[in-house]
């Protein structure tokens, strides 16, 4: 057990590492970058990139996450690694939180963009970028913490199981 622990544990680093580094790049960089542009530009891209994300490159960190965290939860309490244990909860919890936000806000808003053919004129691009924008962006900013803090938590969790097998 103690082996499965330590490889779901490294791959839960792994796999929060990614999504903290993908929702954190959309905040500084990517966001920033579409708000400087026109309208249509935001909306075909914002469309384009949340259909061009629905991958496996994707949804393998953004998923898998949770059960190698999982996994290396109960292997910590189950050994007895207690101190190790908190630190995956925590990180668990605070991915939960990111997966939460991203399921419950930010895909649906990526949903009603999505809607329909892009729209036409000028106010049309105007309105969908409106309704769409402020709110994810504000969203995308909570999961990027809560991600960050939970890659922050496993790799802190195995610094000390690491330090355990020493």
């Amino acid at each position: 057990m103690k082996t499965t622990t330590g490889a779901a544990l490294f791959l839960a680093v792994l796999a929060t590492g990614l999504m903290a580094g993908l929702f954190a790049a959309f905040s500084y960089a990517v966001m920033p970058g579409l708000g400087k542009g026109s309208d249509r530009t935001f909306v075909e891209a914002m469309r384009n990139i949340n259909k061009a994300i629905l991958n496996g490159w994707f949804l393998t960190p953004f998923a898998g996450a949770l059960l190698v965290l999982a996994l290396a939860a109960v292997g910590a309490w189950t050994s007895g690694e207690h101190r190790v244990f908190w630190w995956v909860l925590a990180a668990l919890v605070l991915y939960v939180v990111m997966f939460a936000v991203t399921g419950g806000i930010n895909v649906p808003l990526n949903d009603r963009l999505a809607d329909g053919d892009l729209p036409q004129g000028a106010e049309a691009l105007a309105a969908a970028r409106e309704r769409f924008a402020s709110s994810w962006i504000a969203w995308n900013v909570v999961r990027a913490l809560a991600a960050t803090g939970s890659f922050a938590c496993a790799a802190w969790g195995l610094v000390l199981y690491g330090r355990a097998d020493a």
